[in-house]
């Protein structure tokens, strides 16, 4: 079935809307946490809006008809962010300042920190309700933010380029071993949390 493209791209003019809203938000509310604690948790983040392409992929990946409805209901992440910070206490810090100063409505909430995937990834993702103005009337848009340390950010990038390179179909050997470094990548960042406190207690 084909989508109807004015229907879609008025669809993703609200989200860029949404995205624009919820990066504004999140700038304010890093730059405030700067100004009041003088230390900028978040190494940096960036943004995006999923291609038409990639939404479709998406839906029939998960057998489902290619209608706005599908989109709106099924696809969590057209609007992604990914905030990348110093430290794993950093990570929960900024989790507790969006749940209660961004302004949006959490849907969903997984810490995939406290209990990685079988592959060994680790962050923490939020799904939430960005509300916008479009032609003059309210609406809400849904958007995952992503929130991980600079340790599980490498991981995660090279495995992405991993399972690209083999299109998914991974051999095992390489899954093991690609685990194993996400053991170590806990551990680094549980021993980069030990050494801050240690210096934050010399001062």
């Amino acid at each position: 079935m084909n989508i109807d493209n004015d229907d879609i791209n008025e669809l993703l003019d609200k989200y860029l809307i949404g995205k624009n809203v919820l990066e504004e938000r999140l700038t304010k509310l890093i730059d405030n946490f700067v100004k009041e604690h003088g230390y900028n948790p978040v190494e940096h983040f960036k943004s995006r809006i999923k291609c038409k392409d990639s939404i479709i992929k998406k839906l029939v990946n998960k057998n489902l008809d290619i209608t706005i409805d599908n989109i709106v209901t099924n696809i969590k992440d057209v609007i992604g962010f990914r905030l990348v910070c110093s430290f794993l206490t950093d990570v929960y810090d900024i989790v507790n300042l969006i749940s209660s100063k961004l302004n949006v409505n959490i849907i969903e909430k997984k810490d995939f920190i406290a209990k990685p995937k079988d592959s060994g990834y680790s962050s923490y993702h939020l799904i939430v309700l960005v509300p916008i103005e479009y032609k003059g009337k309210k609406d809400y848009v849904k958007a995952e933010i992503q929130i991980r340390t600079v340790a599980q950010d490498f991981w995660a990038s090279l495995n992405h380029k991993i399972q690209y390179k083999y299109e998914d179909l991974v051999p095992e050997n390489i899954k093991k071993e690609m685990y194993e470094y996400s053991l170590i990548v806990n551990q680094l960042d549980k021993r980069m949390v030990s050494l801050k406190n240690e210096v934050n207690g010399c001062k």
